[in-house]
């Protein structure tokens, strides 16, 4: 699941979502957050 579906979820944006996860990381498990390479994210959207 990407970002931008957790913040459609959730109804908010995508940028202020991922300033509450930061905010609060240590409520988050530590893989709940992980970066895709530029190939990985090419990857998904196609």
């Amino acid at each position: 699941m990407l970002d931008s579906d957790l913040a459609k979820l959730y109804e908010t944006d995508t940028k202020k979502l991922k300033q509450q996860v930061r905010k609060n990381i240590v409520r988050f498990p530590e893989d709940f957050m992980f970066e895709l390479s530029e190939s990985e994210k090419k990857q998904l959207l196609l």
